[in-house]
């Protein structure tokens, strides 16, 4: 069974948490022509795409990707934020068959070059199940089939009702499994999912303390997993393996590349190769990855 495992984005260039002097180096140390995404994609298989909730994909910028990254690799591609979170879109106004186009023409490069993963709807906690709301959700199923699917749904009411599990059920949709702070309206998963083609499990973190009452967005994903947190998982996976066609892990604990480090101990426990050297600076800030990854030289990645 194929499995894919990554973080949420690839970029975080700015902020307390920035990747910059741990995962890549700072700006001063670049040898020219630095790429962060090829860094990446030289050690992990896919990534799941952010920059597409908050602008729609274009297709000369998705080319650029497709060009940049080894052959099997994918991008997990996150659906436009107009789709699934309308009252914080730049974009207000009813969605239009010219929104489907665009969005589905900038993220044609990668469908061609084979680099297409699914399409990630993203729902927030506030996206209760009633009537209208599982109306627009079948209408984004069958406005997108053709493509894999993965939705995720944290409002607690969708858990609720075996009906949600059926719907997406015929729509080939995967149920996003999430790892995330539970609160009395969080979702209820099992982490496990139901048998299907696709199975899609993104972890969040646990920073309840700061999941709705933070100084800066970037601060509720500041959180890491101990191994004895993510051995459960990782053996919830090997579960799904039996399951399942296709297998993807997302981490989003981003801050400060934390989730760059636990989905490299993730790969570890799932017996997935690591092959590619990791800097140093990220060894040092992450002494568990001694044992499992080699070390690049100090500030020189290339």
């Amino acid at each position: 069974m194929p499995l894919r495992i990554g973080t949420s984005g690839w970029n975080y260039p700015t902020g307390k948490g920035t990747w910059n002097g741990l995962f890549y180096p700072l700006p001063e140390d670049r040898e020219r022509g630095f790429d962060e995404l090829r860094f990446y994609s030289e050690r992990f298989n896919a990534v799941e795409v952010n920059s597409t909730f908050y602008g729609q994909p274009r297709a000369n910028v998705t080319l650029g990707w497709a060009k940049r990254t080894p052959r099997d690799f994918e991008f997990a591609v996150k659906m436009f934020q107009k789709f699934t979170h309308p009252g914080m879109s730049i974009d207000p106004g009813p969605i239009t068959q010219a929104d489907v186009d665009a969005f589905k023409g900038g993220i044609d490069p990668l469908a061609v070059a084979g680099k297409l993963g699914p399409l990630l709807a993203q729902f927030p906690a506030s996206f209760q199940r009633t009537p209208e709301s599982i109306d627009y959700l079948a209408w984004l199923l069958k406005t997108f089939a053709g493509y894999a699917l993965a939705v995720e749904l944290r409002h607690r009411s969708w858990s609720d009702a075996v009906e949600t599990s059926q719907l997406l059920e015929r729509h080939r949709a995967a149920w996003v499994q999430i790892d995330e702070p539970k609160f009395s309206s969080s979702i209820r998963q099992d982490l496990k999912g139901r048998p299907s083609d696709l199975y899609y499990l993104r972890l969040h973190g646990r920073n309840a303390g700061q999941w709705w009452a933070h100084a800066e967005a970037e601060d509720r994903y500041n959180y890491f997993y101990s191994g004895a947190e993510l051995e459960p998982i990782a053996a919830k996976v090997r579960d799904v393996r039996a399951m399942v066609k296709k297998a993807y892990l997302f981490l989003n604990n981003h801050f400060s590349a934390q989730s760059i480090a636990n989905a490299v101990t993730l790969k570890k426990m799932l017996d997935e190769p690591l092959t590619a050297r990791m800097p140093a600076e990220m060894v040092e800030r992450f002494p568990d990855l001694a044992g499992i990854v080699s070390t690049l030289p100090r500030a020189r990645l290339l």
